[in-house]
């Protein structure tokens, strides 16, 4: 029997189409600057932000972190939600990368706005404090249950950077999920942010890869940074045309994933085992389980019909829907989780 995987965007294949743009992929040795590819994916990245330059690097993390070095130095503070990734996920990063501290904001599923940033902005003339000086944002929020910002929250959030003169840095991970439903101009957004990171691995269905998006001095400093992290690659072409191909081709096709998330959202609400279940926005689906179906029973019971789930916390499970999620797979999930149901 076929395995559906919906632990992650990033457990997807790379299709035959985009193996061969990797195959024809002209390459070179990326840290004496000789790889055509890669330049032509940063180029192309950096373009569509409308930023001066963009780096290539191996991961979301490695991307956030070299961002957050960028902007930021040895006692100072970011500002960020709660739940935001590089607090989660990133293996304490910011504080043995950096050396700063993290102010946690309780936003909205993720999100925070530009009246909480002012009210945690520290007193720079208070000995005791951090310097704040940089808000991070995620969009999509993986925590959040892939919720975004809209353009007119983002901009309320730099009117208030530039007051403070606080630097802005966003995690744009599923950054083209959130603009499949926001309809956003990618240009508009670029120029609220200092830097910017966003995954081709994940919703895009490239296979490895990240960029840093910011200016031509942020970037040759931060390729330093990427050295020092160990994330500078030789014949990086091959993993940069897979990216290329997967801005060229794969972002248009986003909305059936977040379309078949909703979809799969409808069943599980409708099931006795369901506590809870987040808004589904783009293409993650979170939601919580009954005490009395106890979580591991439950991914279990998913393992034994070949269908892959991952724990997100306490009785809850994450689903996410990607490029290699069909119709058809869909409709196998929703009769598995309705079999389930039926025994609870």
């Amino acid at each position: 029997m076929r395995t559906i995987d919906l632990r992650s965007d990033t457990v997807t294949k790379p299709t035959p189409e985009m193996l061969e743009a990797m195959f024809q992929a002209e390459v070179g040795d990326d840290v004496f600057e000789e790889d055509p590819t890669v330049k032509k994916l940063e180029e192309k990245a950096a373009a569509l932000f409308g930023k001066e330059m963009a780096m290539f690097v191996p991961s979301g993390t490695m991307a956030n972190q070299v961002a957050i070095k960028l902007l930021t130095h040895s006692q100072e503070e970011v500002i960020c939600d709660k739940l935001s990734h590089i607090y989660y996920y990133e293996a304490g990063g910011v504080f043995s990368n950096s050396g700063i501290s993290m102010r946690m904001i309780d936003g909205n599923r993720g999100r925070i706005t530009a009246a909480q940033v002012e009210e945690n902005i520290n007193d720079a003339q208070n000995i005791h404090f951090p310097l704040t000086s940089l808000v991070s944002i995620e969009n999509t929020c993986n925590k959040g249950g892939g919720s975004f910002y809209q353009i007119e929250e983002m901009k309320s959030l730099h009117t208030v950077a530039q007051k403070y003169h606080l630097k802005m840095h966003m995690d744009g991970a599923r950054i083209f999920n959130a603009v499949t439903e926001t309809k956003d101009d990618l240009l508009e957004i670029g120029k609220l942010f200092d830097t910017i990171s966003f995954c081709l691995s994940k919703g895009l269905g490239a296979p490895v890869g990240s960029l840093v998006l910011s200016t031509r001095e942020n970037i040759h400093k931060g390729k330093r940074i990427r050295k020092a992290f160990g994330g500078a690659m030789r014949q990086a072409g091959y993993l940069a045309a897979a990216g290329i191909y997967a801005l060229d081709h794969h972002r248009n096709r986003l909305a059936d994933d977040h379309h078949r998330a909703k979809l799969l959202s409808q069943t599980i609400k409708s099931c006795s085992f369901t506590a809870d279940v987040l808004p589904v926005e783009t293409n993650i689906l979170v939601f919580r389980l009954v005490e009395q179906l106890p979580l591991t029973r439950f991914i279990q019971l998913l393992a034994e019909r070949n269908i892959k789930a991952v724990p997100f916390g306490k009785q809850t499970i994450r689903m996410v829907t990607h490029l290699d999620f069909t119709d058809e797979m869909l409709d196998e999930t929703v009769n598995t989780i309705r079999q389930i149901a039926q025994k609870f």
